[in-house]
């Protein structure tokens, strides 16, 4: 049965059990998040692209830092790349910054007032579109994330898998045949709040759920499977060893480019490898063994941690390295720039390499009391 059949069906029955309900919900139990005090356009679009693979209670101190710090699209616009992954600094998937930034300059201090002109930034998709019209302008479009994809699943016992073109359509479809067009952005972060609230991912309360005399996933057992998907992606490992080599009070760092995690962040030099390196295999590294010279390096380490990302597990170490007085860093680092230590936390690094500088920071402050 396709989405238009499942629909006509129960029209009457998702009119008044569901939207109605699900506001009566939202006004007793919305959350209180700062991007939802203004119809802002910009504000909005920043706050939903900001939660683009980021928890809310994550987001919310980034989001209010951001914003006294580019308070308008003109402010954000003007910033350097480099000031804006900055503030990003911790929140991961950087590219949303850097396309935010883009978009911003882009827009040349006018924000887009239709769903078209939205859905054209860089960055934005289907769902970002949809949120940012019907929160900021009232545009009847519904916004169909996680959340949604979940919650209609569910409801409606689809059991198409929604990572399928057809179970996306099916989703689609449905989702914007049930929108209150008279409070589009109402109902949509109504829906983001009962799926992050009430009908989560894992053990939902689903007896005291207040959709739940209607709900078919409910009522078949079919809670815990539904939503189906089809496609797992493999989890790739990553083996980095980061060396921090400092040398009269200055570091060596450099900005990563091309196409890969932590594009436009800054990191110290780096030896990828197929398989997690001791410190005997370390040294053999030809960067380490070009830095040595004629004379032999100190290399101690310094910790180790495990970062995951959504397809890849990084098993980072990371190592000191004194040189010793007759070594040319400068000619084998040329690709780097020389910072003084001092000002390290001027640059943007990825999460695990901040967590690591703010560790041997503390740690050399508490040796010096």
């Amino acid at each position: 049965m396709d989405s238009s059949a499942i629909f006509a069906a129960r029209r009457n029955e998702v009119m008044n059990d569901f939207t109605v309900k699900l506001l009566d919900w939202y006004r007793e139990n919305r959350r209180d998040l700062p991007w939802r005090h203004s119809k802002d356009p910009y504000r909005v679009w920043v706050s939903e692209i900001m939660l683009q693979q980021t928890r809310v209670a994550q987001g919310t101190d980034y989001y209010s830092r951001f914003l006294r710090r580019f308070p308008s699209l003109e402010a954000l616009a003007s910033a350097a790349e480099d000031e804006v992954l900055k503030y990003w600094q911790g929140l991961g998937y950087y590219a949303r910054a850097r396309n935010l930034h883009a978009a911003a300059r882009s827009m040349k201090g006018v924000f887009p007032a239709t769903y078209e002109g939205v859905r054209a930034l860089k960055g934005v998709g289907d769902y970002t579109a949809a949120a940012i019209c019907s929160i900021a302008y009232g545009l009847p479009y519904a916004a169909v994330d996680g959340n949604a994809c979940r919650l209609f699943s569910r409801y409606f016992g689809i059991e198409e898998p929604i990572d399928s073109l057809r179970g996306k359509r099916m989703i689609a479809a449905l989702a914007q045949e049930m929108l209150d067009g008279k409070r589009p952005g109402m109902y949509n972060q109504a829906v983001m709040d009962f799926g992050s609230l009430q009908c989560v991912p894992a053990s939902p309360d689903c007896p005291a759920c207040i959709l739940g005399a209607s709900c078919k996933a409910y009522a078949g057992g079919m809670v815990g499977r539904l939503p189906l998907k089809t496609k797992k992606t493999p989890v790739r490992p990553r083996f980095f060893s980061y060396l921090y080599i400092a040398k009269d009070g200055f570091a060596y760092i450099r900005k990563r480019t091309g196409d890969d995690i932590w594009k436009g962040l800054y990191e110290l030099p780096l030896i990828e490898t197929d398989v997690p390196l001791d410190m005997e295999g370390l040294l053999r590294q030809p960067l380490l063994l070009r830095l040595g010279g004629r004379s032999p390096l100190s290399v101690s380490f310094a910790g180790s941690m495990k970062h995951v990302l959504s397809h890849q597990v990084l098993h980072i170490r990371f190592y000191e390295v004194v040189l010793p007085e007759d070594a040319e860093a400068a000619g084998v680092l040329q690709s780097f720039i020389c910072v003084p230590e001092g000002q390290m936390e001027d640059y943007a690094f990825p999460k695990p390499l901040y967590q690591m500088l703010s560790e041997r920071k503390k740690a050399a402050s508490e040796m010096k009391i």
